[in-house]
């Protein structure tokens, strides 16, 4: 089959489109076969190519897709052959729960993942793809909304009439946190370097754009958020801490800009923040975020589709980050 792999060499060198990559096992007792339809990157993706080991076999990256099944194991329960089916990329976290537990992984890494025609995997893992979603749009949804639903609402508590403030928008997860904001009904305060990005969160209801060098406290007038999800780390945490209010909550789930920050403590315990980390989501918040999704017909953003056998330079795009919502793979018509 067609596949993205990376082999060998660490970083892009290692990564190549391979024409004939070896084709999937038959699906085990419990496994479902799908024949994937389009695939998302994530920044997980450019990791992946340094994590992998030089001495491990081929892998094929890649953690978001969507396909129909095309063959299952014995004892599946509740997935058919031609279901049209969304990929989850939560390994081993089924139910909610504070923490994920000690064997959780990401699809992609060390197994298998979605940069290809077929993949097999638990019947767990997949969940039923929204008629009103393209198969690009589909593809590109499962990890980073679950990211951003796990953030916002499990982590963050966010509810209709808060204002959430969602700094570096562009990002697929950022992207997606901006739409189910909006649709439960709360303010969304966002903020860019990118005038063009601002317009563009302008137009899917983005409350107040801030560009990253004016004064973000003074252009809130005197009012303070709710909620404060970050995912840039040392370039903007203290920035954003200076607009929330007394009570409020800051989530924090990346660290783009800097793993380390310095932190004022007399302040944060005098205005009783609420400081909680967040990693992507179980299967149980899945569900709840694709409810969400069909609820309010929530669409993905997708920047730009590349096909399969273009996977590097796409990559090399979204190493840019220059996009604004998500890039997508074209892999079977």
């Amino acid at each position: 089959m067609r596949a993205f792999i990376h082999e060998g060499t660490a970083g892009m060198d290692g990564a190549c489109f391979a024409p004939s990559f070896s084709n999937p096992p038959a699906p085990k007792s419990g496994e479902v076969k799908v024949k994937l339809k389009a695939a998302g990157l994530n920044h997980r993706d450019l990791f992946v190519l340094t994590r992998h080991q030089s001495n491990d076999p081929a892998l094929v990256i890649g953690s978001d897709g969507a396909g129909v099944v095309s063959e299952v194991g014995a004892d599946v329960q509740n997935v058919r052959v031609g279901d049209e089916v969304l990929i989850i990329p939560s390994l081993g976290w089924l139910k909610n729960t504070p923490a994920p537990p000690k064997d959780f992984e990401i699809l992609g890494l060390p197994d298998h993942g979605t940069f290809a025609e077929e993949i097999v995997l638990p019947e767990v893992q997949v969940a039923a793809k929204p008629d009103y979603l393209s198969w690009e749009q589909a593809g590109v949804l499962p990890l980073s909304a679950l990211t951003g639903y796990r953030a916002l609402f499990t982590r963050g508590g966010l509810k209709g009439g808060q204002t959430v403030f969602i700094p570096g928008i562009g990002s697929g997860v950022a992207t997606y946190m901006l739409q189910m904001a909006k649709a439960v009904g709360a303010t969304a305060v966002v903020s860019s370097r990118s005038t063009e990005k601002l317009k563009k969160a302008g137009k899917l209801g983005a409350d107040l754009l801030l560009d990253n060098d004016q004064d973000w406290a003074a252009a809130l007038n005197g009012e303070k958020v709710d909620l404060v999800i970050e995912s840039i780390g040392a370039a903007t945490f203290n920035r954003s801490l200076g607009m929330l209010k007394k009570g409020g909550t800051v989530v924090s789930f990346g660290a783009s800009a800097g793993d380390e920050i310095a932190l004022d403590l007399r302040s944060f315990f005098y205005n009783q923040w609420n400081l909680h980390g967040s990693t992507m989501g179980s299967i149980e918040e899945f569900h709840e975020m694709l409810d969400l999704f069909c609820e309010h017909k929530i669409k993905p953003i997708v920047d730009r589709s590349y096909d399969l056998e273009q996977t590097g330079e796409a990559l090399s795009y979204l190493k840019q980050s220059a996009q604004f919502g998500k890039v997508a793979i074209k892999i079977n018509s």
